[in-house]
């Protein structure tokens, strides 16, 4: 979560390890994908049966949320009644091993696969969706050349651009068909510092980011009753850190804000953005305030049915998830998802798989494992029907 972290314990490279080995011992075709140092996508390859099959993407994101305030052990999975428990069963572990299972069954029935699946497990998904865009950019014959060389052999494992992405989030096997993006980037005040016995020689950079928190807590107000009845809810805007100060015997000559701005389909994050600077400045007209690049940009995800190629899938894994006892009702969602990122790149997506977005990031996160196995099924089905 941008934290400065280092050790075998932390970021995905482990997770990674035995995705490796298990497609390995699969038989499956798989490629690497430096993203950042210890963060790589990993992507693997079951060819359909039958000639001229369309490509379909399966992603679940590798990270999870930090652990602090968990009430059980994060990383010993624990099944109790039924639940597993542990940090990321829900968020995603459980829609990632229903992808993995299914493709492993797939293999095992040999059968005619009307579909050729390529599985993606994507990093950080969870703070910056930089996974989800290195994987687009696979697709993206114009940024060949100024590709990084670590990107020639993603690319022949990922091939053509696939007609539909399943993403993984807990969704009780239900599809999201469209949710919200967001866009997020640091604010920093300056001032001018000296000791505090002296104030009226420094300039206190907490005094104008006092005026700013004011001004972005009016606009996050005001946007609430901007199309409050939305299917994804309203747009919002939210302060989610505030850093500054070294002592309180020191003028200081910084703070630093983080900003997230949630957008709805359609919605420009570039302009929601720009309004919520021109509101900081318009608050402090005097004051030294400089705005970062996004660390996180996403357009929100629009409904993948608009597309005829994959209206043809999403009704397939609507009739499997049926077929099994699943409602498959089509929702909006507030959250965003590596989804938007694919439909960006000219992927259409759907978000689905087992579990509730009640119990991701909770300080008990368990998934149900019967849905786990229900969502393997389907999603074989879909590729088989």
């Amino acid at each position: 979560m941008g934290r400065d972290v280092s050790g075998p314990e932390y970021l995905e490279g482990r997770i990674t390890d035995y995705l490796v080995q298990r497609f390995t011992a699969a038989g499956l075709p798989w490629a690497r994908q430096p993203v950042s140092p210890g963060r790589d996508n990993v992507m693997a390859r079951l060819e359909a049966t039958v000639p001229r099959a369309p490509v379909i993407l399966w992603d679940a994101h590798q990270d999870t949320v930090p652990v602090e305030n968990m009430t059980i052990e994060p990383f010993a999975p624990t099944v109790r009644e039924g639940r597993m428990y542990g940090r990321g069963a829900c968020d995603v572990k459980g829609g990632m091993a229903a992808m993995i299972s299914a493709l492993e069954r797939l293999i095992e029935a040999g059968g005619p696969r009307r579909a050729t699946v390529l599985f993606s497990a994507t990093v950080n998904e969870e703070f910056g969706f930089t996974g989800a865009k290195a994987l687009a950019r696979l697709w993206d014959a114009s940024a060949t050349e100024a590709a990084p060389p670590s990107d020639a052999a993603g690319r022949k494992i990922v091939g053509r651009r696939p007609v539909l992405a399943i993403v993984a989030e807990p969704t009780r096997l239900n599809l999201v068909m469209q949710h919200k993006g967001a866009i997020r980037w640091r604010v920093r005040v300056h001032g001018r510092a000296c000791h505090s016995a002296f104030p009226e020689q420094g300039v206190n950079a907490i005094y104008p980011t006092g005026r700013a928190i004011l001004a972005i807590e009016l606009l996050a107000t005001e946007l609430l009753a901007r199309q409050p009845v939305h299917p994804c809810g309203p747009p919002t805007l939210n302060l989610g850190t505030i850093r500054g100060g070294a002592g309180v015997n020191l003028v200081p000559d910084l703070t630093i804000l983080e900003i997230e701005r949630r957008v709805l389909p359609g919605e420009s994050p570039h302009e929601a953005r720009a309004e919520v600077i021109a509101r900081i400045a318009a608050a402090c007209p005097e004051s030294l305030i400089e705005h970062d690049e996004p660390f996180l940009e996403s357009a929100g995800l629009v409904d993948a049915t608009g597309d005829p190629k994959a209206a043809v899938w999403v009704e397939r894994l609507v009739t499997e998830s049926r077929g099994r006892g699943a409602e498959a009702a089509r929702s909006a969602a507030r959250y965003g998802t590596n989804a938007s990122v694919f439909t960006a790149a000219g992927v259409p997506s759907v978000v689905f798989g087992p579990g509730s977005i009640e119990q991701a990031h909770t300080a008990d996160e368990w998934i149900d494992l019967a849905e786990v196995g229900t969502a393997a099924e389907i999603l074989a089905a879909v590729v088989t029907a």
